[in-house]
């Protein structure tokens, strides 16, 4: 089904009723304006919260290398930092991950 395979590309697990909703929307026309496209219930889906937390925490990640190390992240790393600010919720502070970066040889070895 569409919408399920929207939400399983994103990597985001609806709510039943999120699901429903945009399921029930798709099949019945119960948007407030019109009928909706799949266009309209992709919109839906990358406004959904748990995408926006999904994308900032990647790009917080890939933004520390870039600043910090002066590279493209190498993929292990990657999904290290990204696993463990995922795991404090999107807080650096408590992931550790500027301290980390500041105090790594590679950083430190630029000056």
């Amino acid at each position: 089904m569409y919408v399920d395979r929207l939400f399983e590309i994103q990597g985001i697990t609806p709510t039943p009723a999120e699901r429903n909703a945009l399921i029930d929307s798709l099949d019945n026309c119960s948007f407030t304006i019109g009928c909706p496209t799949r266009w309209s219930v992709l919109r839906k889906i990358v406004e959904h919260p748990s995408f926006d937390r999904k994308v900032f925490n990647e790009a917080f990640v890939t933004m520390e290398y870039f600043g910090y190390l002066r590279r493209d992240p190498d993929p292990d790393g990657f999904q290290f930092w990204l696993k463990k600010l995922n795991q404090f919720n999107g807080n650096f502070v408590d992931a550790e991950m500027v301290k980390a970066f500041l105090l790594s040889g590679e950083y430190r070895n630029r000056f």
